[in-house]
C-alpha cells in the first residue's frame, strides 16, 4: 500500500493536529478515521476541519451533508481536499 503525496500530507496533518502517536505509514488510506479505525471522535473532527481550513485555505462546513463521506477515510478526505484545490 503506497500513499499519494496528498494522502501523506493529510495523514501528517491528522497526526500532528491530533497528537497521535503513530507514523503516517501506519494509516491505511481506506481505514475508517472514526469508530473502529483510528478511533477519532467529533471533537477530533472539529480540530481537523480547522487545521485543514488553515492549511488548504478553504472552509469545511459542519452542516455539509457529505461530511460522513468526506471524513470516512484518509483516501476520501485527501480526494475531497484535492477536488477543492482544483476548484479554488
Amino acid at each position: 500500500m503506497s500513499l499519494s503525496d496528498l494522502e501523506v500530507q493529510v495523514g501528517e496533518l491528522i497526526i500532528e493536529t491530533l497528537n497521535l502517536d503513530m507514523e503516517v505509514n501506519d494509516i491505511d488510506p481506506d481505514d475508517y478515521l472514526f469508530g473502529e479505525g483510528l478511533g477519532l471522535d467529533s471533537i477530533d473532527a472539529l480540530e481537523l476541519a480547522m487545521a485543514i481550513s488553515n492549511q488548504y485555505n478553504f472552509q469545511l462546513r459542519s452542516d455539509d451533508a457529505n461530511n460522513r463521506k468526506i471524513f470516512r477515510s484518509l483516501k476520501t478526505l485527501a480526494d475531497y481536499i484535492d477536488s477543492q484545490l482544483k476548484i479554488g
